[in-house]
């Protein structure tokens, strides 16, 4: 008789991996590139969760300018199909302290215990299939770059977006890579045609001080 294969241990939840990455030094720097070590799929979810941070910050103009270049950058793997992320060299060897990283678990520690009821590994090709991983990736460049604008009061609704897209690759779910498109396209259509509109008023009044 062959025996029966034994089952895969069920991957650690989301806020399992935040707490083995904020636990040790507060002062310690976590490197980028060390981030997504052993994480397999769901490294990229992971690495854009760390990118996201900055975000966050309330200061106007460093949040986007930090964030911003790195979600672009993991995006634009995700669209030419990496399998795993890449960063250059100077990137990776930077990153944020554990203190922040512990600090923004606990901010999130409430939101992360209700989603995890509701998550869970499924509808596999939203995120495995070339063309969704390749959407996503699309979107997630166009975030980036809206993420960069001075466009007021929109750094927090960007970056919990952005959260949405690292969650569902970190949890495996699929159904909520679908809503993330959802709000991801209705944030870059918004958006996008109001920074449109912005830079031509800002065009035309330069014509008419020139």
């Amino acid at each position: 008789m062959t025996r029966a294969a034994k089952p895969h241990p069920p991957e650690a939840g989301t806020r399992a991996l935040l707490d083995s990455i904020a636990t040790g030094d507060p002062q310690e720097m976590l490197r980028f590139g060390d981030v997504f070590a052993g994480l397999g799929k769901r490294s990229f979810g992971m690495l854009l969760f760390v990118s996201t941070l900055a975000a966050f910050i309330p200061i106007p103009g460093v949040g986007g300018a930090v964030s911003g270049p790195l979600v672009m950058l993991i995006g634009v793997q995700l669209l030419i199909g990496l399998r795993k992320p890449w960063l250059p060299g100077f990137v990776a060897r930077r990153g944020p302290h554990r203190y922040a990283m512990a600090k923004f678990r606990d901010r999130l520690a409430p939101w992360l215990e209700r989603l995890e009821r509701l998550v869970r590994p499924r509808a596999a090709a939203l995120l495995d299939h070339r063309v969704a991983s390749a959407f996503t990736g699309l979107l997630l460049v166009l975030l980036g770059v809206l993420l960069t604008l001075p466009i007021p009061f929109t750094n927090f609704l960007f970056g919990a977006l952005l959260l949405l897209f690292a969650f569902a690759l970190l949890e495996r779910d699929g159904r909520l890579m679908g809503l993330a498109w959802v709000s991801g396209a209705i944030a870059v259509g918004v958006f996008g045609v109001l920074s449109g509109s912005l830079t031509a008023l800002a065009a035309r009044w330069l014509d008419m001080l020139f």
